[in-house]
């Protein structure tokens, strides 16, 4: 069963995709690299007279960047609205608990960084390769006082890292070193 499309709201689509990163202050091509995506397909998604025959792939890759819950642009493409991403809840309670928790597991620094009050921008799990099981938390944080266009060029930095740590080779691609050791 395919879905009418004839009642999709494209223009109004991309109407909101333009305004929402610009309120973010997001150029194209700082949003096309926060998502992953090229600086084509932001331009693409924000072009009122193009009418996709189906929804893009790269509409879900944008939408946590515009401050969207998942979903929102199809909603908005049935005439709905963007539902905001919710905020992490955690009460006092679970922060203390897990604030305890972390003094114990972990060296003193990481758990004073884990706790400052510099703004949260990003936060990876990365698997790494080679060790099953055996993964990377990434906690990105920013100055205090940044303004939005310090917040941006810090998340395109860190979406550069993450590729890099993405790509690092198993233990096994390393080069031998040559004295056999």
């Amino acid at each position: 069963m395919t879905e009418d499309r004839t009642n999709l709201q494209w223009p109004r689509l991309a109407t909101a995709i333009r305004a929402a990163r610009e309120a973010r202050g997001l150029t194209q091509f700082a949003l096309a690299e926060l998502a992953d995506i090229s600086e084509s397909t932001v331009q693409n998604l924000e072009d009122p007279s193009r009418r996709p025959s189906r929804i893009p792939p790269s509409l879900a890759k944008v939408e946590p960047h515009l401050g969207w819950a998942a979903g929102s642009g199809s909603a908005i493409l049935h005439g709905g609205e963007a539902a905001p991403t919710p905020p992490p809840h955690q009460s006092a309670a679970d922060r203390a608990a897990s604030k305890g928790t972390l003094r114990d597991k972990l060296p003193l620094r990481v758990v004073d960084e884990l706790e400052s009050d510099d703004p949260l921008l990003e936060a990876q799990v990365i698997q790494l390769p080679g060790a099953k099981g055996v993964r990377m938390t990434v906690v990105v944080h920013g100055q205090p006082d940044a303004t939005p266009e310090q917040i941006q060029e810090a998340l395109i930095a860190w979406r550069k890292a993450e590729r890099n740590l993405h790509r690092l080779p198993d233990l096994d691609d390393e080069p031998k070193k040559a004295n056999g050791a």
